[in-house]
């Protein structure tokens, strides 16, 4: 069904983007990915092609800049601009504190990066699918889209947005064959914490200690079950949870 159609991911570069990467490629996807780590996206893109047979474009990209988004993604080569499937994955949290305590920096990154970049990448690709009628956009959420926590009111405003996102985009593409979707996991084991810790692997570790939780397959599983509906079927969101996981903050701390 996406044999040779082209998947555009975001933050393609570890975690959910790179298990992404993975299962598409097994289907016989060609790949464009990006990442702001250009090394790890380009070792990706080979690995893949030589192991499945696909092409694979990797390109530096940070989706935060506006003008960088513009001009990478129009000078990409011809035959990679015809897009079927964007993956807006590229997101980040950065620190977790009271709002009353909170770096303005981190707001600024969380913002940049999980609203404004998801728009920069979406409003350049979204013209070209309503030109060819065609296309699917598959935007990555979280639990923290559904449910604020302590701590993380900025990083939940932007998930929350990432929702808000999706439904409009549904609306103003009412009419066309364009598809969209938003896949919303709970916990899953990436480098997300050490990010949001500014490397402090420890105190990452810590989020996910006696737990089993999701992982990047496993939201990268969902993914591809939206994208491999029959065209008539658009799956608006999907919520995956670790099953030891009942809510944001409520997670059991053992196996089950």
């Amino acid at each position: 069904m996406l044999k040779d159609k082209i998947v555009f991911i975001t933050g393609a570069s570890s975690g959910i983007g790179q298990a992404c990467a993975r299962l598409f490629a097994q289907l016989g996807v060609n790949l464009l990915l990006c990442a702001r780590r250009i090394e790890l996206v380009e070792d990706l893109a080979q690995q893949l092609t030589h192991e499945y047979g696909i092409n694979a474009y990797a390109f530096k990209l940070d989706v935060r800049n506006h003008n960088q988004v513009k001009e990478a993604l129009a000078q990409l080569p011809a035959k990679w601009q015809q897009i079927d499937i964007l993956v807006n994955n590229a997101g980040l949290a950065a620190g977790l504190d009271h709002i009353q305590d909170g770096d303005i920096q981190d707001w600024e990154d969380m913002i940049d990066t999980n609203v404004k970049g998801l728009l920069y990448v979406t409003r350049q690709i979204a013209p070209l699918m309503v030109a060819r009628n065609a296309g699917h956009i598959i935007n990555i959420g979280s639990i923290a889209g559904h449910q604020v926590y302590p701590k993380g009111v900025v990083y939940c405003a932007t998930k929350h947005a990432v929702g808000v996102i999706s439904d409009g985009l549904r609306l103003d593409l009412f009419g066309t064959k364009i598809r969209v979707s938003t896949v919303s996991p709970g916990a899953v084991e990436t480098n997300f914490s050490v990010v949001r810790f500014k490397g402090d692997e420890q105190r990452a570790a810590a989020v996910y200690e006696g737990a089993e939780v999701l992982t990047p397959e496993d939201v990268a599983d969902a993914v591809i079950y939206c994208a491999t509906r029959k065209p008539h079927i658009n799956i608006s969101e999907v919520l995956i949870m670790p099953t030891a996981q009942a809510a944001a903050t409520m997670m059991l701390r053992k196996k089950i």
